[in-house]
């Protein structure tokens, strides 16, 4: 009688990959990928609308600028709102690696509340909106050292670029909080490049997988 608890060479060769490749879930891959790609595409879509205000192509009523800001704000909760429930129902279980990913990115978020209270509050006490300004490139710096964490986990070259982009524009917008419309330019590329990029490899890749596994089954 065979002892069934006991893994085959064939086994242990799938699992050493799965543990190589990362695990790939295309669920939670398609997960990630989207709220990236949505959140690059709507806040970059917000930077260039206040890149139209500061060059006077757009001259919209107060009412309406709070109305279109707040839709930014709002279409990008639901479409994350979405990805939280998806990943709830994909569990935690699965390889170290894909373990290890969602944590740092989970871990960035965590530390996104906070930086976002810590120069809100500070803003709006030294009435300087300036110090608000301070937040976004935090927020590039988080993302860069959460994707150098991937990059050492999975060694894909996009995954590197994206980190090392992310260190740049940090320091990028650090040093120009005081020249409103450059900084405008730097955050509306480094949306677009660094979150719907990344974000649009991910959702790409998944789909892909997705079909693949289809016509297999």
């Amino acid at each position: 009688m065979s002892d069934k608890s006991r893994s085959t060479p064939e086994a242990d060769l799938a699992f050493l990959k799965a543990i190589v490749q990362g695990g790939n879930n295309p669920k939670a891959t398609l997960t990630l990928g989207v709220a990236y790609l949505a959140g690059g595409l709507l806040y970059g879509l917000q930077c260039l609308f206040h890149v139209g205000q500061a060059v006077g192509w757009v001259r919209w009523p107060g009412l309406a600028n709070l109305a279109f800001v707040t839709g930014i704000t709002v279409a990008f909760l639901i479409v994350l709102t979405w990805a939280i429930r998806e990943d709830r129902k994909i569990g935690t279980a699965g390889p170290i690696v894909t373990r290890t990913l969602n944590a740092a990115f989970s871990g960035a978020g965590m530390a996104n509340l906070a930086i976002i209270i810590v120069f809100g509050v500070g803003a709006a006490r030294d009435k300087d909106f300036a110090v608000w300004l301070y937040y976004p490139a935090m927020i590039f710096a988080l993302q860069a050292a959460a994707w150098f964490v991937a990059w050492n986990l999975k060694k894909k070259g996009w995954m590197l670029a994206t980190s090392i982009g992310g260190w740049v524009t940090a320091v990028a917008l650090g040093l120009l909080v005081r020249e409103p419309v450059i900084y405008l330019y730097v955050c509306t590329a480094a949306l677009f490049a660094l979150f719907a990029g990344p974000g649009w490899i991910m959702t790409r890749a998944a789909l892909h997988t997705r079909v693949v596994d289809a016509d297999a089954g």
